[in-house]
């Protein structure tokens, strides 16, 4: 069931990168005052820094995102946010306090897969070369500090064998116009559109070992399992640089829940006591949340660095509890069980994007372009016993298909 989308003038100016690339960049605050941007700013404070692996790069404990409006986007500047992924999504509307102090800034290009998705698109050293020679000119920054794989390798086997994406890479570094090598990596262990897919634990395991790569992103939120955990350990001892990604995992539904926010602990939020366990309680270097306003902005990184409190612990713990039994980890174990190969994981991404991030006409074009979506799922149940959460998957397939199509 083919349904792709294209994008018209009027929606590509809606979406948060083509309002950037329109020039509604640094200038357009979306509604805050500079005054307000500084009583942010003053509100969070300095963040701490942290070594990004064992390199002498420091990068602030929470980083920021070309995906943010610009008002938070100016705070967190003033606060001393230095690491910025996806900066390429600014085109070449890259905040004027960026390029004015460039090399106090590291921003990252993302890169993808060509002729095709991430799942059947293809690594093509000359596309990915070109592409970032060209995204550097447009931006005005000079370089990208790192060059990021996006979505990673599809298992270990092609880490080691396929080297396009690592050629283009070199051959810019020597031009000057990359510094520093990354990936983001997801699971793909039972994904049927992708042969031998791993988990991205075992990928992450060998790039570590593969010593070319310098950090990585990847998922990770309060009750990952011991894999994970076992990875960042690993990490460590080998000065191996972690940024957590997909932090969320359904902070931003749960605080629309009246019932269950009359009883959250008090003295603290969601996304509060998110930014102190992910910066105080984990091995993590870095890590980042999607961030929708100068509120949230200043709510989450308020707690960056600050020592866990009674509250806090709490918060997560419930936090932990309700994502189990309504959030999708994103594992992908259920996948090769699906009779109909239905995009399971991205699917239930993409309903992260909705429902936590604020971002659901960003999901709603990500699922129109889906080759099968959600009301595929014939309700066989086939994918039920190898949910390690023990979801009811059919179900949030079809509650998802109500919000995106």
């Amino acid at each position: 069931m083919a349904r792709k989308m294209e994008i018209g003038r009027r929606e590509f100016m809606l979406t948060t990168a083509g309002a950037v690339a329109a020039g509604l960049g640094p200038a357009c605050t979306w509604g805050a005052s500079a005054q307000e941007i500084e009583e942010a700013a003053a509100q969070v404070g300095r963040l701490p820094r942290r070594k990004l692996g064992g390199g002498p790069r420091e990068v602030s404990v929470l980083v920021g995102s070309a995906t943010w409006a610009s008002a938070p986007v100016e705070a967190a500047i003033r606060c001393g946010v230095n690491f910025w992924h996806k900066a390429e999504d600014w085109g070449s509307s890259v905040p004027q306090a960026i390029l004015k102090n460039r090399d106090a800034h590291y921003c990252q290009v993302c890169v993808d897969r060509v002729r095709g998705n991430h799942e059947t698109g293809q690594i093509d050293e000359e596309a990915h070369y070109r592409l970032v020679k060209r995204t550097v000119k447009q931006s005005g920054l000079r370089y990208f500090d790192d060059m990021q794989f996006h979505f990673g390798y599809h298992n270990v086997a092609e880490l080691k064998t396929n080297r396009g994406f690592v050629r283009a890479f070199e051959r810019l570094k020597k031009e000057r116009l990359v510094r520093h090598l990354c990936l983001s990596q997801h699971h793909y262990d039972g994904n049927a559109r992708v042969p031998a897919g791993q988990n991205a634990r075992e990928i992450l395991s060998a790039v570590v070992e593969d010593g070319v790569y310098e950090h990585a992103q990847f998922f990770y939120s309060y009750g990952e399992g011991e894999e994970m955990n076992g990875f960042l350990a690993l990490a460590r001892r080998k000065g191996f640089g972690t940024i957590a990604m997909k932090t969320t995992r359904g902070a931003g539904r749960l605080t629309r829940d009246a019932k269950l926010m009359k009883d959250f602990p008090a003295g603290t939020t969601p996304h509060h006591a998110l930014a102190r366990w992910l910066t105080t309680r984990t091995q993590l270097d870095a890590a980042v949340i999607q961030i929708n306003s100068l509120r949230e902005f200043v709510d989450t990184y308020s707690g960056a660095g600050k020592t866990m409190r009674a509250a806090d612990a709490e918060a997560i713990r419930r936090m932990t509890a309700y994502a189990n039994r309504e959030v999708c980890r994103l594992c992908n174990q259920c996948a090769s069980h699906c009779p109909h190969s239905v995009p399971i994981a991205d699917i239930l991404r993409y309903e992260r994007y909705a429902r936590d991030y604020g971002e659901g006409y960003r999901a709603r074009l990500l699922y129109a372009r889906l080759d099968r979506q959600a009301d595929s799922c014939i309700v066989c149940g086939e994918c039920l016993p190898h949910c390690p959460q023990g979801l009811e998957i059919p179900e949030k397939l079809a509650a998802t298909h109500r919000i995106l199509s």
